[in-house]
């Protein structure tokens, strides 16, 4: 009974030691949003569209077409110092009744912002296409790969209404 009882604690001894545990390192595909500005933008004006545009303005830096851009105009600095931005689109209501937008427009390789609205451009105050300060930020993003109907996604994520 010995010898057993002394060849049992020997194999449990083997097989324990020789188990060992394995680290599993996990890569981390982390990205962080990219920003640029571009200061001083004055708008040109398209007679036949009757629409004030910026120049186009290229990324600094490589961008994918499943990436998002986001977009915000300049408004000043506020009493404690701080720059503010206000994010496009961004609507104006004039004092004569006049209605602009500022919005843009992207691709994968440029961005572009443009007036629109209901406004008449000969009126439209230099301050809104003059020495204008834009910030644009690429958020990385890449394209869902599942194609799920409605109802499959409901049942898939076990979603209820």
């Amino acid at each position: 009974m010995k010898k057993i009882f002394l060849l049992l604690t020997l194999v449990s001894v083997v097989i324990f030691t020789s188990c060992t545990k394995e680290e599993t390192i996990v890569e981390e595909n982390f990205f962080l949003a990219q920003t640029f500005e571009v200061n001083n933008t004055t708008f040109n004006f398209d007679p036949v569209d009757q629409i004030y545009f910026s120049d186009r303005f290229s990324y600094p830096f490589e961008v994918f077409e499943s990436d998002a851009v986001l977009a915000y105009r300049f408004e000043g600095v506020d009493e404690d110092g701080f720059d503010v931005w206000t994010q496009l689109p961004q609507n104006f209501f004039l004092g004569n009744g006049d209605v602009i937008q500022y919005i843009h427009l992207q691709t994968l390789v440029d961005v572009q912002v443009l007036i629109d609205g209901n406004y008449d451009p000969n009126a439209l105050p230099l301050e809104f296409t003059d020495n204008v300060s834009f910030r644009f930020v690429v958020v990385p993003s890449e394209f869902a790969d599942a194609n799920l109907t409605m109802d499959q996604a409901i049942e898939r994520f076990n979603l209820d209404f």
